[in-house]
């Protein structure tokens, strides 16, 4: 179960209310990004990491990876100028480069607490499928609202809240992405091109832990997800030159 993963840092992460690109903050003085691409490293069914980094970021980020002993990086890519535009350039890079039709994952950069069985779970899925999301139960009560009145509470026993890694074909999410730029598609995850395509995508339960960091208040939670998960031992798993 071979696979490339496609690493997105290109955000802007402006909810963080931080000068800085979130990925590059620090978690027990270590980058988001290192974090997440360290998952990766660690697991040999990864074949390589094709990272999409914003253009002024790159070289830091490169640094970065060098720094840290990530050797799986194929590519930093350029990202564009939203998420869709970004795993496009970076599925023309990874596709450049492949001979055959590969397993690919697409994970957001700033969820640095995705786990190896999650990994293996979804890609197993899409394997078998085609293609293939991480989401996890709903727990609250879900209403939509507007102009700060309620208008209806949604039932919640259908909704999942999606994640990533998302995992696809090449050739099928590529194909996606070409078919959704020619159709004006704007979406905020991959697996919605499929969907309005008309395409299956199979949901594979994933870990309530593999947040995305968005606000402040994300990073005080991710400090203790580290302490929960690696006994407050930074030294165990991250190796500076």
């Amino acid at each position: 179960m071979a696979y490339n993963v496609l690493v997105l840092a290109a955000g802007k992460g402006q909810r963080m209310g931080k000068e800085k690109n979130k990925v590059l903050l620090e978690i027990k003085q270590t980058p988001v990004v290192i974090h997440t691409c360290q998952v990766f490293e660690n697991d040999e069914a990864c074949k390589g990491i094709y990272l999409v980094a914003n253009k002024r970021e790159i070289d830091e980020i490169q640094d970065l990876l060098t720094e840290f002993h990530i050797t799986k990086v194929k590519q930093v890519v350029e990202g564009g100028r939203e998420r869709q535009e970004s795993v496009f350039f970076g599925l023309q890079a990874m596709k450049e480069e492949s001979n055959h039709d590969p397993l690919v994952l697409i994970h957001d950069g700033a969820r640095p607490f995705i786990k190896q069985k999650e990994i293996t779970k979804v890609a197993l899925s899409a394997e078998k499928m085609g293609a293939a999301i991480l989401a996890v139960k709903v727990k609250d009560t879900i209403k939509k609202v507007s102009h700060h009145q309620v208008q209806e509470t949604i039932d919640r026993s259908s909704l999942w809240a999606v994640q990533t890694p998302q995992a696809f074909r090449l050739s099928t999410i590529y194909n996606a992405h070409v078919e959704g730029e020619k159709r004006g598609f704007v979406v905020t995850d991959d697996a919605s091109l499929l969907e309005q395509l008309g395409k299956p995508v199979a949901v594979v339960e994933g870990d309530y832990q593999n947040i995305k960091l968005t606000t402040p208040e994300d990073l005080i939670l991710a400090e203790h997800y580290f302490e929960l998960n690696h006994g407050g031992n930074r030294d165990a798993d991250w190796t500076r030159i």
